[in-house]
């Protein structure tokens, strides 16, 4: 999986190697997907598709594609060994999604930079 790009209705096929495999696969797909969102990767590149990924991947899923988004811009070194809790905390917690969000908001310019305290 590694060595592939996603393209074009692989979040179908997702549900499908679940459905067929069991759950034991559903993790790994899940990852590859997370990253290859957050990645802009394959069928990704294109914005249109990453929108329409919103409406057919899971929200742990959508939320561990936004962690490490989010964390690859904020410490773009990182070794994807140490991004492997992104999975686990989306997966854990419902607000994952909320985290990602809260971080972009952390280090955005505010536009008051140079503006008396």
């Amino acid at each position: 999986m590694e060595q592939t790009e996603p393209r074009d209705r692989d979040g179908a096929v997702r549900d499908e190697l679940t459905r067929r495999a069991g759950g034991y696969v559903q993790a790994e797909v899940d990852a590859w997907l997370a990253h290859a969102l957050a990645a802009h990767l394959g069928h990704y590149r294109d914005p249109a598709a990453r929108e329409e990924a919103a409406g057919l991947l899971t929200p742990p899923v959508l939320a561990h594609a936004a962690l490490l988004a989010e964390l690859a811009r904020l410490v773009p070194t990182a070794a994807p060994g140490e991004l492997a809790f992104a999975a686990r905390l989306a997966t854990a917690e419902p607000e994952a999604a909320d985290l990602a969000a809260l971080l972009t908001r952390a280090t955005e310019p505010t536009g008051t930079e140079g503006s008396p305290a």
